[in-house]
């Protein structure tokens, strides 16, 4: 049985949540969870690493947002259960589509995450979406992978 989506408590902050730091952290913070699926929002800094010369996000920066909102989820789905979530990897997505080059300037993003499938070994897939002013801007199916040893997989990775 799948809990409501939760926004009446505060959430603890972004960075107590996912492992990115520093201006790789997009998130500011979370709106809403629960089993399967996690709100958040983002803003679009002017002065940020991403901005073009009008101070937007290109919209190809909205996978990443998107990955950030996946890992968000995992996390906050561990920490429920009192438990510390693995690290994980972007495996890719078949068809990411940016309905808008890039995300204007100041603006708030909610991107969402829905969990369509997650396997015993570690495979996910993720229906994403990032939306401004009420408007879908981009969507995506997300494919992640949470190794049990996630330091082996990532030697074994760069060994090949």
């Amino acid at each position: 049985m799948t809990m409501p989506l939760d926004t009446s408590k505060p959430f603890p902050p972004i960075e107590t949540i996912v492992p990115h730091r520093g201006t790789m952290l997009l998130l500011d913070s979370i709106a809403a969870l629960d089993d399967e699926s996690l709100r958040a929002h983002a803003t679009v800094h002017g002065d940020a690493w991403y901005a073009d010369a009008k101070g937007a996000m290109p919209a190809w920066i909205g996978i990443e947002l998107m990955a950030q909102a996946i890992a968000a989820h995992v996390a906050l789905i561990a920490m429920r259960k009192g438990e510390q979530a693995r690290p994980g990897v972007l495996l890719g997505s078949r068809s990411y589509e940016a309905l808008r080059p890039s995300f204007a300037r100041d603006s708030r993003l909610v991107v969402s995450a829905t969990e369509l499938l997650r396997s015993e070994a570690g495979h996910g897939a993720y229906e994403c979406a990032i939306a401004m002013d009420g408007v879908c801007c981009a969507r995506a199916v997300v494919k992640v992978f949470q190794p049990t040893d996630f330091r082996s997989f990532i030697e074994g990775s760069v060994s090949s």
